[in-house]
């Protein structure tokens, strides 16, 4: 499975397949390799192909979408904690080898990443983002939709983009509504010459907390622990509050990003040639 689901009841933590009162529970107090334990009303979504760096293809973006919608009716779960498997990323975006086919249509686009956030599938219980290792290009589909961020001490953040001949344009997006202008400016334009450390990304509040390295979905678990001890009905109306204050501008911005990636992206065998000759070094700052 590309997605792996757990969820803390008052019996232990179970598969997020099995239904309420399943035969599958562990011990609260164990039962996953993240350090910290699955609460009761909280589930935790695990991206997990660590040897792709947790790059999402279709079967992924398909799964995580399946995942969401089937937590908006869990009435189990009340918060939720994103991560990915490993310490080396949180997730690097698109795969690669993934084959979109697109319409002949001037005016249409295929964007499977369109659909793999949570607000995307109308999820409104919160989501907190646990971050290890790189989180990169299309991960920021699932950070933007994300409540806020709980990063280890090794996390990265860069969006490289433009260095490929590509337009960022839902990541820049999802990123100037939760950092900085200019901060989000500069990742978007550095490309992959720069990241932004753990560190820096606490500084400028991108991330709320860090957390030593193989910590951050421990952390979040707390946090997420917290806050499903408290009315769902009252968290997720705040929660839907807070995403209001957003809207407008967001969905103003989103209209736009379909034609900005036509008019502003080199053709797939540019992009390719220039991935194929990038250069391995970076700054972290």
């Amino acid at each position: 499975m590309s997605v792996r689901t757990e969820i803390g009841t008052a019996n232990g933590t179970v598969n997020g397949t099995e239904p309420a009162g399943g035969k599958d529970a562990t011990d609260a107090t164990g039962g996953n390799a993240t350090g910290g334990s699955v609460g009761e009303g909280v589930a935790l979504v695990t991206l997990d192909r660590p040897e792709r760096h947790n790059a999402i293809d279709l079967d992924m973006a398909a799964r995580l979408a399946s995942v969401w919608r089937a937590l908006r009716v869990d009435d189990r779960v009340r918060a939720v904690v994103l991560t990915g498997a490993g310490e080396k990323a949180f997730c690097t975006g698109i795969d690669r080898s993934a084959e979109v086919p697109q319409p002949s249509s001037p005016y249409s686009a295929d964007d499977p990443l369109l659909t793999v956030g949570p607000k995307a599938n109308d999820l409104w219980k919160p989501v907190i983002a646990a971050v290890n290792g790189m989180a990169c290009g299309g991960a920021f589909y699932l950070l933007g939709e994300a409540d806020f961020l709980v990063a280890a001490e090794n996390a990265a953040f860069f969006d490289p983009h433009t260095t490929y001949g590509m337009v960022s344009a839902y990541e820049s997006i999802a990123m100037a509504g939760r950092m900085p202008f200019g901060e989000a400016a500069r990742m978007a334009l550095m490309g992959s010459a720069e990241r932004i450390s753990a560190r820096r990304a606490h500084e400028t509040g991108l991330v709320s907390e860090l957390a030593p390295a193989g910590g951050a979905v421990a952390a979040a678990l707390r946090c997420a622990a917290v806050i499903a001890s408290y009315p769902t009905a009252a968290v997720q109306g705040t929660v839907r509050a807070l995403w209001a204050a957003r809207e407008g501008a967001r969905a103003t911005a989103l209209a736009q990003a379909p034609h900005l990636i036509a008019l502003g992206n080199l053709p797939p065998a540019e992009q390719a040639g220039l991935f194929r000759a990038r250069r391995r070094e970076f700054r972290l700052r």
